[in-house]
């Protein structure tokens, strides 16, 4: 078995003082760092994901222009590229990040699998390339990012866990509906604790 850890947009706005920082965040960041330096071998790779927003337009209607955001489809300005916002959280040890995925260039993007690689792939290439076969997800947040990337790893034939003491979510209501949702179709969810 090929086993990939992704670490789902653990970035500066999506933590407590973000544009959309979610309670719970910074701790993420710190409990992934921990946790791979604990078990550096369980995994052949590591990719993480960061929202990589393009700062001069609407991301094809992702951020909410001229009134206010829903909090559905569209979303304040948010992870903008090349701003501190956009980079991952400090607690998050980049070092130990094998491939990194950029998403939401210029449009909307939830999942890590609607991204590409910095050196221009698709994630379900390299995965292909690289034989995972199980993928196991952290990150944020629990209820948009992670059940998209979770989602689309099952679709795409994966053996997926999510590892739920990794994760925070924007409200508790929709992040357990989540990892319901992903428990019924397929998914593991496990504690690293």
């Amino acid at each position: 078995m090929v086993r990939a850890l992704f670490v789902i947009d653990v970035q500066n706005d999506f933590t407590e003082g973000g544009a959309l920082g979610v309670t719970g965040g910074a701790a993420v960041a710190e409990g992934i760092t921990e946790y791979l330096r604990e078990h550096a071998d369980s995994y052949d790779l590591v990719i993480a994901s960061r929202d990589w927003h393009d700062g001069d337009n609407d991301n094809g209607g992702h951020f909410a222009a001229g009134a206010e955001p829903d909090f559905v489809e569209t979303w304040p300005r948010h992870c903008v590229a090349g701003t501190p916002g956009a980079e991952y959280h400090p607690a998050l040890d980049a070092s130990l990040i094998d491939v990194h995925v950029k998403k939401g260039q210029g449009v909307p993007a939830y999942s890590i699998f609607e991204g590409v690689t910095d050196d221009g792939r698709d994630l379900i290439d390299l995965l292909d390339e690289k034989g995972v076969d199980v993928v196991h997800v952290a990150g944020i947040a629990t209820d948009y990012c992670v059940l998209a990337s979770a989602r689309d790893a099952l679709d795409a034939g994966r053996e997926v866990a999510v590892l739920t003491d990794l994760v925070a979510g924007v409200a508790p209501e929709s992040s357990t509906a989540a990892l319901a949702e992903l428990e019924a179709a397929g998914a593991e969810l496990l504690e690293t604790r």
